[in-house]
């Protein structure tokens, strides 16, 4: 097997093993390029289907394109669909402009605590990785959260020779990273392997192109010329720029993500 043979099946060894474990399981889909490739993993891991549900939480500030592309894949690939929303801090007028924190604690946290509430998911899928941030460093495959969904990033489970802590204690919450072990660069070449589709928006237009999608007012271009995969992934060998600096930088600092990932953020 080649590296991305060799990361392709660990990740559906993981999915697979999340599966057998937990009844209640669902995997979250921000419609970003890991996402969305987890979401391609779980269809090779069940030959093709998705055998739990999806879920998006919807802020309702993301790009129109996540819109469009969410619509059209989850009818193609027959995703069972969910999408979550904070309806009362939206009607309320949370957004942006009242704070990073609290627009990411009503309208995505909070949203995503009533969405696990409303389904009783004992577990989610998530396709974060280890090198995207410092804080998502600190993540275990199979990461415990409390009964209020928070996650303390000071006690977490050793996970030695691929041995994970897949039971659950008490009203424990499990989060299931089958990507942690991928950087941005195996994310990129796998999608070039696969065919994978992703949002236009990761593609350069006049100069400039998303490397990190989101919300569309805490996200920002970076300039690049890169307008096909090819392109990109000649980008990420040299590019010194990280690549979530196109986000709004004062819920991407350390603290303020960890504060964030420890109330239950993705």
């Amino acid at each position: 097997m080649d590296h991305l043979d060799e990361l392709e099946s660990r990740s559906i060894y993981i999915i697979r093993e999340a599966y057998r474990q937990f009844k209640d399981i669902a995997a979250l889909w921000s419609i970003g390029k890991d996402s969305t490739t987890l979401v391609w993993l779980i269809r090779k891991a069940f030959y093709g289907k998705v055998p739990f549900p999806v879920v998006h939480i919807d802020t309702s500030y993301k790009f129109k394109e996540i819109y469009a592309f969410r619509e059209k894949w989850a009818k193609e690939w027959n995703l069972k669909l969910i999408v979550g929303r904070n309806e009362e801090a939206i009607k309320a007028g949370m957004g942006p402009e009242r704070g990073k924190l609290q627009c990411c604690t009503a309208l995505k946290t909070d949203a995503l605590k009533m969405t696990i509430d409303k389904y009783g998911f004992k577990a989610l899928l998530l396709g974060i990785r280890r090198d995207e941030h410092g804080i998502r460093a600190k993540e275990r495959y199979f990461s415990p959260r409390n009964r209020e969904f928070q996650w303390n990033y000071k006690d977490q489970p050793p996970e030695l020779w691929d041995q994970y802590k897949t039971k659950q204690e008490g009203e424990e919450h499990i989060r299931v990273h089958p990507l942690l072990h991928w950087t941005e660069l195996d994310i990129w070449n796998y999608i070039k392997r696969e065919g994978i589709p992703v949002v236009e928006l990761y593609f350069a237009k006049g100069g400039r192109r998303y490397r990190s999608i989101g919300c569309e007012p805490c996200c920002s271009p970076i300039p690049s010329d890169a307008d096909t995969i090819d392109k990109i992934v000649e980008e990420l060998k040299t590019t010194k720029i990280s690549e979530r600096s196109g986000r709004a930088q004062d819920k991407e600092r350390a603290y303020m993500m960890q504060k964030l990932r420890a109330l239950g953020y993705m």
